[in-house]
């Protein structure tokens, strides 16, 4: 049984939608434990509305405290050492949980990462790795807000990260990857995706790696199937995603504004219904599982704070998933980091004091 520690009071709908994933995820057969973290008492209350069979794998751990998005991430992980979030890392670090699902501070979740958890041998700093759906496929996009302001050769190593993560989550033999940029030229970009393209070309250059390094990408280009890897700082990737979300959900209206305009196309949504709700599905941030917090020592699941119910309960049953493959991804990761070491020295290595607010 894979152990999935579940922050129930993170989210903005906590704890009804974590309940409510949680319930969904035990009842479906999979070979899982849920443990809820939270308020005891008030957990049990509506645990039991939801009538889950007292023999289903689900247990409650209780916690008195809760990080808010208004705590500084770091002192709330000092200070708050009984809230939620902190106690399902303590779970995972003490071998009673295997992996960690949670809606709510992604600073917080990162601090808890690096303090609770630890990195792994040869990373200079985690990082956030979300896939998104493209034409034909989906993409990892690395570093999505956990690093705003990076030095070149930690942007660098988010395409090592970013890479073995699509070789063993997504099965991608060799990865083509691909720096975010202002335009595909080499000319463009900053100081730092200059210096950073640098670096990626002499990885992409070792066959050993098994990565495909294509250089400047434009953001146009994220969504075309042409790369499966996305390097970014996790500022720009936090603006790319969420811009990104708005987008989606503005086609989503337009589309609902579209079929209300007529009879004809009240008719037209009726039949096209099924597909709409796949489309819907796909390009709705708010059901689409969580990302990863990779780099660190162990299995870390972020979710968006308006998560839904089933994009919990789909986080549930990625993070279960990656704990069957986190055996394979700490090798590889660590063969793959191992081969990069002189490229990090030679050019000074990577920074760590560049973060994403963890402080």
């Amino acid at each position: 049984m894979r152990r999935i520690a579940v922050d129930a009071m993170g989210g903005d709908r906590a704890p009804a939608a974590e309940l409510d994933a949680a319930a969904a995820a035990v009842r479906e057969g999979a070979e899982l434990e849920v443990i809820l973290v939270g308020d005891q008492p008030r957990l049990e209350e509506e645990l039991a509305r939801r009538g889950v069979p007292a023999r289903a794998p689900l247990s409650i751990h209780h916690a008195s405290q809760v990080i808010t998005m208004d705590d500084a991430p770091a002192a709330a992980v000092r200070t708050k050492k009984d809230a939620s979030m902190r106690v399902c890392f303590d779970l995972c670090k003490e071998g009673r949980a295997d992996a960690v699902v949670s809606a709510g501070h992604s600073g917080a979740m990162l601090a808890c990462g690096l303090f609770v958890l630890g990195r792994l041998p040869g990373v200079d700093r985690p990082a956030i790795v979300t896939t998104l759906p493209t034409v034909g496929g989906s993409v990892v996009l690395c570093d999505m807000g956990a690093n705003v302001d990076p030095r070149p050769e930690l942007l660098a190593q988010f395409g090592v990260l970013g890479g073995v993560h699509a070789q063993v989550a997504l099965g991608r033999t060799r990865p083509r990857v691909g720096l975010l940029s202002n335009g595909a030229e080499e000319s463009k970009g900053t100081s730092l995706t200059r210096e950073a393209h640098a670096l990626l070309k002499r990885i992409g250059a070792d066959p050993g790696l098994g990565l495909a390094y294509l250089g400047y990408i434009e953001g146009r280009d994220i969504f075309g199937g042409a790369v499966d890897v996305v390097v970014t700082d996790g500022f720009t990737g936090n603006v790319a995603v969420k811009t990104a979300e708005g987008a989606g959900l503005a086609i989503l209206a337009f589309l609902k504004e579209a079929f209300a305009s007529s009879a004809r196309a009240r008719l037209g949504a009726l039949l096209a219904r099924p597909a709409l709700q796949a489309l819907k599905k796909k390009i709705d941030y708010a059901e689409n599982g969580g990302a990863p917090l990779v780099g660190v020592d162990g299995v870390v699941m972020i979710c968006h704070g308006a998560a839904t119910a089933p994009a919990l309960e789909t986080a549930i049953f990625q993070a279960s998933r990656m704990v069957g493959h986190r055996a394979a991804f700490r090798e590889r990761l660590a063969a793959a980091v191992a081969r990069t070491q002189d490229i990090w020295q030679s050019n000074g290595g990577p920074d760590r004091a560049a973060s994403g607010g963890v402080e």
